[in-house]
């Protein structure tokens, strides 16, 4: 595999790493708020990026599978570790966080607020975070949401607009808020 390294600004250096026929488009955003010079995130070969991949400033990695595809609004913010297997299809405007991106409490929510306007993103935060997995050839709908501590089995189809909380089984269906298993897929 023929790997090139990608240097973006945005916070500090962004490093990624981009396997051979990746496109990322001109409104793809690769950021990550760590600032330092560890590649953080790697994108297999043949993978399309049109949305946003985030790694804050306390931690995270986040790992792309060859042949992907992620659609233009999507987001997927890590703060431990989000991992998305081989063949996987994110439509448009999916958010995928393995955190709970701020805190609960009002007035550490306000003051993680203010230091991120004021010098950045934190580097000693608590944010629950929690690994998410997407296994391989899984498609994710439109709109969807899929919340830290999630694994996705391979195969596995995410609705549009729903709300994945809990573990998916491979080769299902799912839909809804939270989402429930639709029915059951031939392998």
């Amino acid at each position: 595999m023929n790997l090139r390294i990608l240097v973006m600004r945005f916070l500090g250096r962004c490093r990624f790493v981009a396997g051979q026929g990746t496109k990322i488009s001109h409104k793809a955003r690769i950021l990550n708020a760590r600032r330092d010079d560890e590649v953080r995130i790697k994108i297999g070969s043949y993978t399309r990026i049109e949305g946003e991949l985030f790694v804050f400033a306390h931690g995270g990695k986040i790992s792309v599978g060859d042949w992907c595809f992620i659609g233009e609004g999507s987001r997927i913010w890590s703060g431990s570790s989000i991992q998305i297997g081989n063949r996987v299809m994110i439509s448009h405007n999916v958010n995928i966080f393995d955190n709970l991106t701020h805190p609960i409490d009002p007035k550490q929510r306000h003051l993680h607020y203010r230091r991120i306007m004021e010098i950045g993103h934190p580097t000693d935060i608590e944010l629950d975070d929690q690994p998410v997995v997407i296994g391989d050839d899984a498609w994710i709908g439109a709109s969807a949401s899929i919340l830290r501590g999630v694994r996705i089995g391979h195969g596995a189809v995410v609705g549009a607009g729903a709300v994945v909380t809990q573990d998916i089984p491979s080769m299902t269906v799912v839909a809804g808020n939270p989402a429930r298993i639709i029915r059951m897929l031939k392998p």
